[in-house]
Order: structure tokens, then C-alpha cells, then sequence
């Protein structure tokens, strides 16, 4: 009898385990990373921005990551006018508010959202 209480308490555990690891790979694997957030933001700016003017002087535009909070990854865009347009990338669902800064002009403006799971290739 004691034995198969140990045996079924042994089983219970397995298999608990075995659940907790797949619903841990599961949502770990919808999680972005922040190569993923720089890559999306990346793939992002140069589907909509004009990178042209850039090839004769590239350190006019780039996109470089800023801080990182507990939930979402910053990631900058830096326009050749001399904007900044900021990426909030959300770690779990991969929504990404954009907001677009204008120092010399004292302006900030939010512009739009979008899945920044569009935009991984």
C-alpha cells in the first residue's frame, strides 16, 4: 500500500513537472528578446523611412537600442533631420507604441502602434 502511494506521489511530480516545462518553453518562446526588438525596429524603419541619404553619410541615421525596463525594450531611431523616433517594444506581446521627438523643436508626439512581430523576418 505505501508503495503505491509513493509511486502515485512520484508520478503526480512527473508529471507536474513535465507540464510546468511545457508551459514554460511555450510562453518563453512568444517572448521577445531584445535581438528581436532591435531587428523588428530595424526592419520597421527601413521599410518606412527613405535611407537613401543616408549612404553617403550613415551616421546621420541609425537605430540603436536604448533602456530596458522590467516589460518593454526601447529601441531609437535616429532621422536624418535630426528626430528621434522612439520605439516601446512590449516583452510579451510584442506591441510597440511609437513616439517621435523633435528636440530642437521641443516636440513629442505619439504616432501610432504596431505588432512588432509584423516586422521579424
Amino acid at each position: 500500500m505505501k508503495k503505491r502511494v509513493i509511486l502515485g506521489i512520484l508520478v503526480a511530480l512527473i508529471i507536474g513537472g513535465l507540464i510546468f516545462l511545457l508551459v514554460s518553453k511555450l510562453s518563453s518562446k512568444d517572448e521577445i528578446t531584445k535581438d528581436m526588438a532591435y531587428n523588428g525596429v530595424s526592419n520597421y524603419c527601413h521599410e518606412n523611412y527613405d535611407w537613401s541619404i543616408a549612404k553617403d553619410n550613415p551616421s546621420i541615421m541609425y537605430v540603436t537600442m536604448g533602456e530596458e525596463s522590467k516589460d518593454e525594450y526601447q529601441v531609437i531611431f535616429r532621422s536624418y533631420t535630426g528626430a528621434f523616433v522612439y520605439f516601446y517594444v512590449n516583452k510579451t506581446s510584442g506591441l510597440t507604441k511609437i513616439v517621435e521627438k523633435v528636440p530642437n523643436l521641443d516636440i513629442e508626439n505619439e504616432v501610432g502602434t504596431i505588432n512588432i512581430k509584423d516586422y521579424l523576418k
